[in-house]
């Protein structure tokens, strides 16, 4: 089993597929908490040159609460990881965390629902790019 949905965008730039990824975030009720540059903190803390790599932090604020009634360290999985990168110019790829696969190491098989419905709407986020 993949621990991840990927896509792989040619039409756009890195910045428009950040935008886009959000947009179809939102659609599915997910918010942006946190946005990571890796690129610029590899540049900042090592000075090594990296490709365009962000990762949002993204967050369903219903299903973070039910799991959270369900589990309370579930916060330790917290929020959802989507990552776009492009190793290569014109080539975005952007993938989502599957939260199924996180969550088998969980023993609450009440996480398990709740997990498979995120599971679906972040699988239609990276099938709607």
């Amino acid at each position: 089993m993949n621990y991840y949905f990927k896509t792989t965008l040619t039409d756009t730039t890195f910045e428009e597929a950040i935008d886009k990824t959000i947009i179809e975030l939102q659609k599915e009720g997910f918010g942006v908490l946190t946005e990571i540059d890796l690129k610029a903190t590899l540049k900042k803390k090592l000075n090594v040159d990296f490709y365009n790599y962000k990762i949002l932090g993204a967050c369903n604020a219903a299903f973070a609460y039910k799991a959270l009634q369900a589990e309370d360290k579930i916060g330790t999985m917290l929020p959802c990881n989507v990552i776009i990168q492009e190793k290569e110019p014109g080539s975005i790829e952007v993938s989502a965390v599957d939260p199924l696969s996180s969550m088998v190491s969980v023993e609450n098989y009440s996480l398990r629902d709740i997990a498979n419905e995120v599971r679906e709407k972040l699988k239609r986020v990276i099938e709607s790019l």
